[in-house]
């Protein structure tokens, strides 16, 4: 048998051999949905921001946004510490809306990089929006590889990514994201007086003061005594 021959052989063998491990070799399973709460369970330590995902629906709204947008979502999640730092009682003094703005306000309706948020233009909206419409925003700085979050009351850095794959970036944050609106007092309600136009007690000093009653009796007596006297008088007279 000639090289030529024996070249050829063991080229179809190999090339056989390749074939049969492609046909056997198992395919890469497809990537499910994304599932915010499932990833942020595997990294730990975000168990209170997982349970308000669960109570305000807003992890639900999440991954229907992310597998039905082409834009992509980014999530600041603090910590359980950040949410034992807080104040005692805060969460249990919010209002149930107030719970859903709170989640919301640590998403932002867009993928960003790290790099990114070193040049967006400040604030930056995020889902949350209040009673009037009005959004919600978010201010970030960056120097070099650091970038902080600021709510007006709250500033801090951001750390490691969870996840920073698109469409979903995740980053942990070790304070909770209050918003300033939380925080804002509300107008002094208008006096029940001022709603009605009218004026105070005080307009009421300028009237002139009744006549006492006691003068009035007095003049009817003193009448009916005239009279009782004059007929005295001419009784007297015809006697």
């Amino acid at each position: 048998m000639s090289f030529s021959l024996i070249l050829l052989s063991l080229t179809t063998i190999l090339s056989l051999i390749s074939t049969l491990h492609a046909q056997s070799a198992p395919a890469p399973a497809p990537s499910g949905p994304i599932n915010i709460t499932g990833i942020l369970e595997k990294a730990g330590q975000y168990t209170t921001f997982i349970r308000l995902l669960n109570q305000t629906q807003a992890g639900n709204q999440i991954n229907n946004q992310l597998n039905n947008s082409n834009e992509g979502m980014t999530v600041f999640a603090p910590t359980d510490n950040a949410f034992l730092n807080l104040p005692a009682g805060t969460l249990n003094k919010l209002s149930t809306q107030q719970q859903v703005q709170l989640v919301q306000y640590h998403v932002l309706p867009k993928y960003y990089t790290v790099q990114n948020l070193q040049t967006v233009s400040n604030p930056v909206r995020t889902q949350a929006t209040g009673q009037d419409g009005g959004l919600f925003g978010l201010n970030f700085t960056g120097q070099g590889n650091q970038v902080n979050v600021s709510t007006g009351i709250v500033d801090v850095p951001i750390y490691n990514a969870i996840r920073k794959d698109f469409p979903l970036a995740v980053y942990q944050v070790d304070k909770v994201l209050l918003p300033v609106e939380f925080t804002q007092a509300k107008a002094p309600a208008a006096s029940p007086a001022a709603l009605n136009g009218t004026k105070s007690d005080s307009s009421d000093n300028n009237k002139t003061p009744d006549a006492p009653a006691v003068a009035n009796g007095s003049g009817k007596m003193s009448v009916g005594f005239g009279m009782v006297s004059c007929i005295w008088l001419m009784l007297c007279y015809l006697v």
